[in-house]
């Protein structure tokens, strides 16, 4: 029975969640670690994406004889430039748009009220389950549109704050950018054999499975944005580039994020003009048409192959566990663990053919 399969995998999950309940009885101890790992999470994921993001070009470089240290300094200076002319052409826009979106929390509060007494005053027409989602949403509407101005200027504030804590960022990426080849020898190096080409072979593949996610979902996020923009402008929508920039920020959720976007967008809309939260629909309907039927297959094509509802319940589990980075980290985390198990059937698998073999 102990060479079952079943039997095992039982094993190792007692095994795990004994680990992880004597964990939680020493977590004191580990504090200093916690703190440290928290203070360099983020420049170590931001420098991790724009290694991703810049690969491609130091690649090129090189293969036009670029000498390693030319391409990390060119790539250096890029993103100085980019970030520069984000700052320079975006940051103002967004920053008074923010502002406004501030100041007239309190006047879209009365207009929505406003809109909805006039629906209330219509009552007669309507079938009492309309009367009474309406009553409901006449008690809600003030926390719904102060909520959302809240939370635009604390995305605002947090996405700022975080800015500063961004210091390390071109540390890791220069580092990387200079000794990523030496990451797996150095891991291999600890295996012999057939379980150090096995080694090698899964870090390869997870290089393949975080490189296609990352520059595949942020470049379809960006295309969403740009979209999104060109459509709240055409129809005149108020805080164009505030929700374009949130739009595009949300579809790095995978599935999900589309969904997330459109909410303030029509609230804002359904305020500024009750039409044109039609416009938004139809705009968002658009441009996630287009994202899932000709950018996204010729982007990411099948990069991680994973089934909407695993997708669902995996972003749903990940954010009760942790949070807003649960959620953006839920789908990237899913696909190394998925590569790594895939690895370790498929070795499985060719044990056995092996061992069957010598048998015959």
């Amino acid at each position: 029975m102990v060479h079952r399969l079943w039997f095992q995998a039982g094993i190792g999950i007692l095994l795990a969640m004994l680990i992880i309940f004597m964990f939680q009885q020493i977590r004191e101890v580990f504090n200093p670690l916690f703190i440290i790992a928290k203070t360099i999470f983020l420049p170590l994921l931001v420098g991790g994406v724009l290694f991703y993001l810049t690969r491609p070009l130091v690649n090129w470089l090189e293969s036009k004889k670029f000498p390693r240290w030319a391409s990390i300094l060119t790539i250096l200076l890029l993103l100085v430039f980019v970030f520069w002319l984000i700052y320079t052409l975006i940051g103002p826009v967004i920053n008074k748009q923010a502002a406004a979106l501030a100041k007239n929390t309190p006047e879209m509060v009365e207009e929505g009220e406003k809109f909805i007494d006039y629906l209330l005053s219509q009552r007669e027409h309507l079938p009492p389950q309309a009367v009474q989602s309406i009553e409901q949403a006449t008690q809600n509407v003030n926390e719904w549109v102060l909520g959302l101005g809240t939370w635009l200027l604390g995305f605002l504030q947090s996405f700022l704050q975080g800015l500063f804590l961004l210091i390390l960022a071109p540390f890791f990426l220069v580092y990387m950018m200079k000794d990523h080849e030496k990451f797996a020898p150095f891991v291999a190096g600890f295996f012999s054999g057939e379980r150090k080409t096995w080694v090698r072979k899964t870090l390869h593949d997870l290089d393949v499975t975080l490189r296609s996610y990352i520059q595949g979902q942020l470049l379809v996020s960006f295309l969403v944005g740009i979209m999104l923009l060109a459509g709240y402008l055409i129809i005149g929508l108020d805080y164009a580039m505030l929700l374009a920039l949130f739009g595009m920020v949300t579809n790095v959720i995978p599935f999900l994020g589309p969904y997330l976007a459109v909410v303030p967008a029509v609230i804002i809309a359904l305020l500024q003009e009750p039409q044109m939260a039609l416009y938004v629909a139809i705009i968002m309907f658009i441009a996630q048409q287009i994202e899932s039927s000709f950018i996204s297959p010729n982007v990411m094509g099948k990069a991680l192959d994973i089934h909407p509802l695993t997708v669902i319940t995996v972003i749903l589990a990940a954010g009760n566990i942790a949070g807003i980075w649960g959620i953006i980290l839920a789908i990237p985390f899913y696909g190394v663990v998925k590569t790594i198990l895939s690895n370790l059937y498929q070795k499985r698998t060719e044990i056995r053919e092996a061992a069957g073999k010598e048998l015959d």
